[in-house]
């Protein structure tokens, strides 16, 4: 298809989509009416869909055959995603060397949109630590990751990124246009993002961005409980993270632009 060609979306594909992408922003099973309500598909269509779906594995039923959510066959093919993700790769011994500094949750995240989503992760070794999961999505204005890439793009653009207001994850996540901007101008200068408790509470994250792009589409990040942060505990972690991306600088090479 050319550029000068109109495109007409098709709209059984788009519904299938909407269903699995609900079904994937959702922490537990969805019911039927729940899914029609929410997608605005009347419930013969939609249930026509979902089994079709579930006799491809795409989505699995509950006991009552009530209530769905993701099958295995997404599992696979966001598995075989990141498989092939060369960021991915190419970051792996990265994050290993700042989980073994510092044995705590570390992260890479990627811009999606107002988003940030976890495309891989390392445990911390210590019991209390930051809940979290490849794949998930979050608020990129409440997280260290989303603001550090946030802070990547030109300050006029932030108003077309983000819908207003924003949504509060905690009590302290930083809501207000003229402070987000603030914060944003901040990030800039010093080249690192801060999360205090604004994505989970007790919970500080550092994040810098990856320069494998411009602007950067990923990010790197260190979370630790606010009990454990140190009188110098920012200064080393934004040490190792920089010594990390230049680490990443040095085998950009290795990565398309």
């Amino acid at each position: 298809m050319t550029t000068g060609d109109a495109y007409q979306p098709v709209k059984s594909a788009g519904r299938t989509l909407d269903v699995l992408e609900a079904l994937a922003a959702s922490p537990e099973r969805r019911s039927l009416v729940d899914l029609a309500r929410t997608l605005g598909i009347p419930k013969s269509s939609l249930h026509g869909i979902l089994r079709t779906m579930v006799q491809r594995g795409w989505v699995e039923a509950d006991g009552t055959g009530t209530r769905f959510g993701l099958g295995v066959r997404a599992l696979q093919v966001g598995a075989a995603y990141l498989e092939t993700d060369d960021t991915v790769g190419l970051l792996g011994a990265v994050l290993d060397g700042l989980s073994r500094e510092f044995g705590e949750t570390v992260h890479l995240g990627r811009l999606d949109g107002a988003h940030v989503v976890y495309m891989a992760k390392r445990e911390s070794v210590h019991p209390l630590r930051l809940y979290s999961a490849i794949g998930r999505r979050l608020p990129a204005h409440a997280t260290a990751l989303g603001k550090v890439l946030l802070a990547e793009r030109p300050p006029e653009s932030l108003d077309k990124m983000l819908t207003w207001p924003l949504a509060a994850l905690t009590p302290d996540t930083v809501t207000d246009p003229d402070a987000l901007r603030a914060e944003l101008d901040l990030v800039r200068g010093r080249g690192y993002a801060v999360d205090r408790g604004e994505n989970t509470e007790g919970i500080v994250c550092f994040a810098m961005a990856v320069p494998l792009h411009s602007p950067a589409t990923d990010a790197i990040s260190l979370s630790v409980p606010a009990g454990r942060i140190g009188p110098d505990t920012e200064d080393r972690v934004v040490s190792a993270l920089g010594r990390a991306v230049e680490q990443v600088r040095a085998a950009r090479r290795l990565i398309s632009a």
